[in-house]
């Protein structure tokens, strides 16, 4: 069989190199849609070890290890997976962010700049290797009667297809799908223009689901269209001049490999996010429906603005949606809050358990030695001097120390108060000894309170804290190795909150950015504080288990209106743990925690 060949696509024994299998278990960070009866049911499956309910999955994260993950659940247990992988268009990760009335396009984050490297950094013999590895994995997830539809374009396409007859089979291959996009308006060049994509479907064995469609029938009788609109028939008599019937004609067609669906235009505020990459909801429609029933599991592991999901929920389909973008997670997440009578759904992903494995593999398994390595990478980043003799303080920059949280475990308020501890008993004990009162705590991930009430308890012990969050970026090598390694400090939130009986109002009344992670053009735009605000929701009972979604608002294209306060009336009377949470316009997340009496 004629094949593609790539460096390291075999070993030095002839055998085809595996891709990467590390499963990691998934992290719940927030669950929406969910009603208290269900959490109450949720929490008492999980105490007791039964199986929990089935909640559809939003997953951020590498593909590269989120489908490895998946697989020890899902293997040989999906129906239908739809994927349409990046296309080099520069465009892949990049979105538009919207600032009263003015379009600014926010580019890759390092996250996303790592993927595209990785994915298209030496053209296509970064790509071809990286697709091969892809379908690998996603074959094992496939059911005996399912299928997969890959969507690409002319950069990569006809290499994709002959990466997919090797790993499907030419034999399971189904179609090749035109989607001409005949409303697609481009300027002069000096060759045909491009107006189509290509999707091609391939089955996993002999029996697989499919179901013909049909659409409404091209026809220069204008009349016939008309009379479909108003009757609704399946047939129409076409009359001659003295009114006998001549002929009946069909009103549809079946529907061929050439599928006619006009493109998402700038204009459509029902349905357009102006995610770059974003396809129209008709195409997913049809692959579901074509390929898939009702109550069957439907995976998209490049979900982009969320049109798979989407279009999965709105026709009864179970759905898994993974991305590596914070923000396709994001804006996935508020399509499905349009959606009336979304079912529940969480946002997962692989937090800890994907550092703790970078961890082991860059410094070893020695528990010490693994621990210094980690620190002194770190503070290296950070361009800050390592320091001994010390539990809590490991650094210096700029006259203030530096503390290097865990890969295992958020900051906390208790790591805070043994930092503040430390800093007391170090001041004027040496060289190394601060020469100000400043703290400066880089972590993966910090407790919900963090950036109020640790700052203040700080603040009592006389200490200056600045919180910043260590990026991913720095387990990806290429991206030291370039320098494009950077922290920024943690957004501040401020929430007010009253209490009338049983009922308790919340009013946002500050959101501060650090302007070192804000686009210069972007600062300039922002006028007043409620701007920074995409998003914002609560969890009115939080029971520590995960961030609920009680209630939330947030801006579309439509609705550019953010409401700034909330309320909630409580059944009973008692102490309640309240969690805010705030998505900015550049998808980055920021939560504040209270503790509120109702009587």
């Amino acid at each position: 069989m004629t094949e593609l060949i790539w460096d390291g696509k075999y070993d030095d024994a002839g055998r085809k190199v595996a891709p990467l299998r590390v499963a990691l278990p998934f992290q719940t960070v927030e669950t929406v849609n969910e009603s208290a009866q269900q959490r109450q049911l949720s929490l008492e499956r999980y105490t007791t070890g039964r199986d929990r309910e089935w909640r559809n999955r939003l997953i951020w994260g590498d593909k590269k290890y989120v489908l490895p993950s998946l697989l020890q659940e899902f293997a040989g247990q999906v129906d239908l997976i739809y994927i349409d992988p990046p296309f080099d268009t520069g465009a892949d990760f990049s979105y538009e962010v919207e600032i009263d009335g003015q379009d600014f396009v926010k580019e890759p984050g390092l996250i996303e700049l790592k993927a595209y490297r990785d994915t298209w950094g030496h053209g296509l013999d970064s790509y071809c290797p990286w697709f091969y590895e892809t379908c690998v994995l996603l074959k094992e997830f496939l059911a005996p009667r399912g299928s997969i539809f890959v969507h690409l374009d002319w950069h990569a396409g006809h290499y994709a297809k002959v990466v997919l007859d090797e790993v499907f089979g030419r034999d399971n291959f189904l179609n090749e799908i035109v989607w001409w996009y005949y409303n697609k308006f481009q300027g002069n060049v000096n060759h045909f223009p491009s107006n189509h994509d290509t999707i091609f479907w391939y089955r996993a064995g002999k029996e697989f689901r499919y179901a013909p469609q049909t659409e409404e029938r091209d026809s220069p009788v204008r009349q016939i269209r008309r009379a479909w609109d108003k009757q609704k028939k399946a047939v129409v008599n076409v009359k001659g001049e003295d009114g006998k019937v001549l002929y009946q004609e069909s009103t549809t067609r079946g529907v061929d490999d050439v599928w006619r669906l006009s493109m998402l235009q700038p204009a459509d505020e029902t349905e357009n996010v102006r995610f770059p990459t974003q396809k129209p909801e008709t195409i997913l429609q049809r692959v579901i429906a074509t390929a898939s029933e009702e109550d069957n599991l439907v995976l998209d592991c490049f979900v982009g603005s969320g049109t798979t999901v989407v279009a999965a929920e709105k026709t009864k389909r179970r759905w898994i949606g993974c991305d590596i973008g914070r923000f396709a997670i994001h804006t996935t997440r508020k399509r499905l809050l349009d959606l009336p009578g979304a079912t529940p759904f969480v946002v997962q992903n692989l937090g800890k358990y994907e550092r703790q494995h970078w961890q082991v593999a860059e410094f070893g398994e020695a528990a010490e030695a693994k621990q210094a390595a980690y620190r002194a990478l770190i503070l290296d980043l950070y361009h800050a001097t390592p320091m001994t003799g010390y539990a809590w303080l490991h650094g210096t920059k700029g006259g203030r120390m530096v503390h290097v949280g865990s890969v295992d475990a958020p900051v906390s308020q208790g790591d805070v108060s043994q930092i503040a501890s430390e800093f007391k008993r170090s001041i004027g004990s040496g060289k190394s000894a601060p020469k100000t009162n400043g703290v400066d705590v880089l972590g993966w991930d910090f407790a919900f309170e963090m950036n109020e009430t640790a700052k203040q308890m700080a603040a009592a012990a006389g200490v200056d804290v600045k919180w910043y969050r260590i990026p991913h970026d720095v387990m990806d090598k290429r991206a030291r190795d370039q320098g494009d390694v950077r922290f920024f400090e943690l957004a501040a939130l401020s929430v007010d909150s009253k209490v009338a009986k049983r009922k308790l109002t919340l009013a946002l009344t500050d959101f501060v950015i650090p302007p070192d992670d804000v686009p210069e053009d972007v600062q300039r735009a922002i006028t007043k504080w409620e701007q920074w605000i995409d998003y914002w929701a609560v969890d009115w009972d939080n029971k520590g288990d995960t961030f609920h979604n009680q209630w939330q608002d947030y801006r579309t294209r439509k609705k550019r209106d953010l409401q700034k306060s909330a309320s909630h009336e409580y059944d009973a009377p008692g102490e309640y743990t309240v969690v805010v949470k705030v998505i900015d316009i550049l998808g980055n997340d920021t939560t504040k925690t209270l503790t509120v009496k109702v009587g």
